[in-house]
């Protein structure tokens, strides 16, 4: 695994696991955000319950990148797999939030550009992941 592809990872995964975690603790009342970082709308039940609707795939994209990472620290070429699983999921992530905005028309750049580039920085490095991890004819015999 590059450093590259490393460093993205690790700091993505280290920052949503952060940002569920705070989240988390606010949702059970033991801190207030205050509102100027929220997202629009953030007071509205049905935005909150979209918003928990990334929770899943967030932890996915996650698990998977943090797998990634050990398999590639010990040398296992599963490596490859669970990095292309966790940059799909986490352009997944960042494409539903950036429809989201759009068809809302909000461009507030500290919600829309964070989710923009979860949807474009895996993009560098997919398409070599996937000639790396796709099976050559000679290993086919």
């Amino acid at each position: 695994m590059s450093r590259a592809l490393a460093a993205c990872i690790t700091v993505t995964d280290v920052l949503f696991m952060l940002y569920w975690a705070v989240v988390s603790v606010a949702a059970i009342g033991l801190i207030e955000l205050p509102p100027n970082i929220m997202y629009g709308d953030y007071a509205n039940p049905r935005v909150v319950a979209w918003n928990w609707t990334f929770f899943p795939l967030d932890v996915a994209f996650s698990i998977f990148g943090f797998m990634a990472l050990s398999a590639a620290r010990r040398g296992d070429p599963i490596w490859r797999p669970y990095a292309i699983v966790s940059l799909v999921l986490t352009m997944t992530a960042g494409g539903m939030a950036v429809a989201y905005w759009l068809f809302l028309l909000e461009f507030n750049p500290s919600w829309f550009l964070p989710n923009l580039l979860l949807l474009v920085w895996p993009l560098f490095f997919l398409g070599k992941l996937m000639r790396d991890a796709a099976p050559t004819p000679e290993s086919q015999n």
